[in-house]
């Protein structure tokens, strides 16, 4: 029996895949999400005439890396390495872009890898129950979005002050929207919300922060894509050396998990905001790089596996923010030499993105990697998402120049140390397991038990791993009902 999967509700799970299968909805396995070559042809014939963001559950086979925009249908994985020239680095720092999944980023990806399982286990009833999702931006959206493909019913929570385009988005597409108190550091309060929600028996909660569905997605569809990416790119002397992630919901930070498996000097170094230091000094506070949720550890989160902590200065990101999209800034980049090609596809970093370049910079400088040094990390979202915040920098510090670029990108590109900067002991690691407890067990009901277990190695190998075998079953099983 599976670890997450604690029921079969027969009855349920029976009317449910009777219900998907009167309007058509059939579910993807991980591993068609993974590869998507297993997709049925007819699924992929049909694909061709669908847009990337339409309500229409055969979007659910597009939850991968590898959407091909151009033909609807399936190609190589979507990714962007940064030119030297903007990284001042020797080594080759490549991210995967988020934002030709549905939605725009591959948040949505983790949203079913929470819901799906307990929709074909019949644990979810999506004739009673509603699917709240707790977030600070973009898991709410893929949830949203996957509860539509699928005709559930979406509740949506995050900060009040998350971008405007997330809440325009989800009043669009019909979900009901929650807006809690704070920034995206502010997570206790969407914690508090859930409890309230919770009083009603037919309000599920998928808390991103603790659903193994999150992470499982990601180590299991998200790591062999990188993995996929570096066997592109490499030579007899390339090494993948690490992985890059914003701890956040520590969802996509599992796929160092994965690649480390291959790769066993690969370092996993966890990105954070300077302003809320959790990590790497159990510190607090609000900050501006969105979507990456903090003041607590995540209980999805293997922090035996995290080898370095890098905290971000959100005023860094802000600026290059400008750098990246305003023209001037544009202009600035091609006359140091990036291509023009190279400085459009400066859109697919997010703010988060933006963060996630910088701790690459920093790591790369910190172990003095080389040319042979390969450096992945996440685009998880586009600049399609934060407009508004361009708009509003631009608001107050008035309009953008070329002096100011060349200030930019000395100070926040070309002036990267390794200031703020830890790597981990093994007792370092401990400690950022230990503070769990005060989130975990004093507050959301978890047990000690099994925060002692997580120390244990096997306990995260057999969740990412095992699960997933047992969720294609469950999902094949349900399409054929």
């Amino acid at each position: 029996m599976s670890q997450i999967i604690k029921s079969i509700n027969k009855k349920v799970r029976k009317s449910s895949a009777k219900r998907c299968k009167e309007k058509g909805i059939t579910i993807p396995t991980f591993k068609q999400l993974r590869n998507p070559e297993l997709i049925p042809n007819d699924v992929k014939e049909k694909l061709k005439s669908i847009g990337l963001w339409d309500v229409n559950p055969l979007n659910l086979y597009r939850i991968t890396w590898k959407n091909d925009v151009k033909t609807g249908q399936y190609g190589k994985v979507n990714y962007f390495e940064i030119p030297k020239e903007i990284t001042g680095i020797k080594a080759r720092v490549i991210g995967l872009v988020g934002k030709y999944f549905p939605t725009g980023a591959h948040k949505v990806g983790a949203a079913f890898g929470c819901l799906v399982p307990r929709l074909v286990s019949g644990e979810f009833d999506p004739v009673k129950h509603k699917a709240v999702w707790p977030s600070t931006g973009n898991y709410c959206r893929g949830g949203a979005f996957d509860c539509r493909l699928l005709d559930c019913t979406p509740i949506a929570i995050l900060p009040e002050e998350m971008s405007k385009e997330r809440f325009d988005w989800l009043k669009e597409i019909g979900a009901e929207v929650i807006a809690t108190p704070g920034c995206e550091s502010n997570v206790k309060e969407i914690y508090d919300k859930c409890w309230e929600l919770k009083a009603d028996p037919n309000n599920i909660i998928f808390n991103q922060f603790e659903e193994f569905g999150n992470p499982i997605f990601h180590y299991n569809v998200t790591a062999p894509a990188v993995d996929e990416v570096f066997g592109y790119l490499k030579n007899d002397k390339s090494r993948m050396s690490a992985f890059i992630s914003a701890t956040g919901s520590a969802g996509t930070i599992a796929t160092g998990d994965y690649l480390k498996k291959l790769h066993p000097h690969l370092k996993i170094s966890a990105s954070e905001a300077l302003q809320c230091p959790t990590l790497y000094m159990n510190g607090f506070g609000g900050h501006r790089i969105e979507g990456i949720g903090d003041k607590h550890i995540p209980w999805v989160h293997n922090a035996r596996n995290t080898d370095m902590v890098t905290a971000i200065d959100d005023e860094d990101c802000m600026r290059i923010m400008r750098l990246f999209n305003d023209n001037e800034g544009k202009e600035y980049l091609k006359s140091l030499g990036v291509s023009n090609d190279d400085v459009e596809n400066l859109v697919s970093l997010g703010i988060s993105g933006i963060s996630n370049m910088l701790s690459a910079i920093k790591t790369a400088k910190y172990f003095e990697m080389d040319e042979n040094d390969f450096i992945f990390t996440m685009f998880t979202d586009s600049m399609e998402m934060y407009k508004s915040r361009l708009d509003e920098v631009n608001s107050e510090k008035g309009t953008y120049s070329k002096t100011q670029a060349a200030v930019d990108f000395a100070a926040c590109l070309m002036k990267q140390t390794i200031d703020y900067t830890k790597e981990l002991s093994f007792y370092d690691k401990k400690a950022i397991h230990n503070l769990k407890y005060y989130t975990w067990v004093e507050q959301q009901g978890r047990t000690v038990e099994e925060l002692n277990e997580q120390w244990n190695p096997d306990y995260w190998t057999n969740l990412f791993e095992n699960e997933v075998e047992y969720f294609d079953k469950m999902i094949e099983e349900f399409n054929s009902l």
